[in-house]
């Protein structure tokens, strides 16, 4: 086997964290690198007028955002990611 393989370690599979609600990215209260907790609040989406929290579906650490406060998202849109 080469030694040069510079793969990631096989373990467990980074996890999207994904919105239910369309709406506008009202809050982030977390910042990448982060540790996380299973069901944590990742960010604010506002939708008719209420805030609605994005939860965090795993423990581990906040790897990345992919919105800012402000942006538009649709339903189903990944918002960040979590490495387990």
């Amino acid at each position: 086997m080469c030694g040069h393989n510079n793969n990631k370690p096989s373990g467990m599979p980074d996890i999207s964290v994904v919105t239910e609600v369309a709406g506008r990215v009202c809050g982030l209260p977390l910042e990448a690198g982060a540790a996380v907790f299973d069901g944590e609040d990742i960010a604010f989406v506002e939708a008719m007028k209420m805030e609605i929290p994005v939860a965090s579906p795993a423990a581990g650490r906040l790897k990345s955002l992919l919105v800012a406060v402000d942006d538009v998202v649709a339903e189903g849109q990944i918002v960040a990611i979590i490495e387990t």
